[in-house]
């Protein structure tokens, strides 16, 4: 049975989707989405992720143990992240990825919490055995394991296009120049910890790759690619351990 907590969490997601909605809707129609329902969008990204880190570390404890298991955690790195926007100028798509993640809690939890208390089971698959989920909810199961796979990869490569769009921000001052510094980490952190992400920025490097290296290309081009490589892979190249998948942005 589902417990206040669960409610909660799932109610966190609830919240996030709904303002979310509310805010990318007027902000693609070019009507000066109101920061309220990028504020509120987070607030219930950060009661999600909170009850669930919470779920998994319990209390915080001020030791090197916590704090490692804290530290590559990745429902904490996605708390953090959601700290960070909430209080930093609004941008919107990086609402996309936590409203992705919300949509597919919602659902899962609709289809294990909420239907069977509203629908009838199925008959049982043999004689004497368990009730079957309604079929509704098979299909609601069947619809989210198809999708998955192709909406983290959506995520991964949503996450790579916030970087540019943080970079070219700091910039021209749209953003602040922390806000670059910080997502990079958050990036170098999923990097070594999700397949998505790493197989993202290897398709995005391939296309570089064969664009900075086609015959033509001005030298000094393929230069400052390499060169930016090479200091990318000195910043990134600290070894973390990665994590096994489960954890709240996949979790409840």
């Amino acid at each position: 049975m589902a417990t206040t907590q669960h409610y909660l969490w799932a109610g966190g997601h609830l919240l996030l989707l709904l303002s979310s909605f509310l805010y990318l809707s007027s902000w693609a129609l070019f009507r000066g989405p109101s920061a309220f329902w990028y504020k509120t969008s987070f607030l219930g990204a950060l009661v999600s992720y909170a009850i669930v880190c919470h779920k998994s570390l319990g209390n915080p404890q001020p030791n090197a143990t916590w704090i490692k298991r804290a530290v590559v955690d990745e429902n904490v790195q996605y708390l953090l992240l959601a700290l960070f926007w909430w209080t930093s100028k609004p941008i919107a798509i990086t609402l996309i990825p936590y409203a992705i993640f919300s949509l597919f809690h919602a659902l899962t939890f609709t289809r294990t919490t909420l239907m069977p208390q509203f629908l009838p089971p199925g008959p049982p698959a043999t004689n004497g055995g368990a009730p079957t989920p309604h079929p509704l909810a098979k299909k609601l199961q069947v619809w989210v394991k198809a999708n998955y796979d192709t909406a983290m990869k959506a995520v991964a490569f949503l996450e790579l296009t916030i970087m540019a769009r943080v970079f070219l921000g700091g910039i021209v001052f749209y953003n602040s120049l922390l806000t670059p510094i910080f997502y990079a980490h958050f990036l170098r952190q999923r990097y070594y910890q999700s397949a998505f992400t790493r197989n993202a920025i290897t398709l995005v490097n391939e296309r570089i790759e064969g664009y900075v290296r086609k015959p033509g290309t001005p030298p000094v081009a393929v230069q400052v690619w390499d060169t930016f490589k090479m200091l990318l892979s000195r910043w990134a190249g600290a070894t973390i351990a990665p994590q096994q998948p489960g954890a709240g942005a996949r979790a409840q």
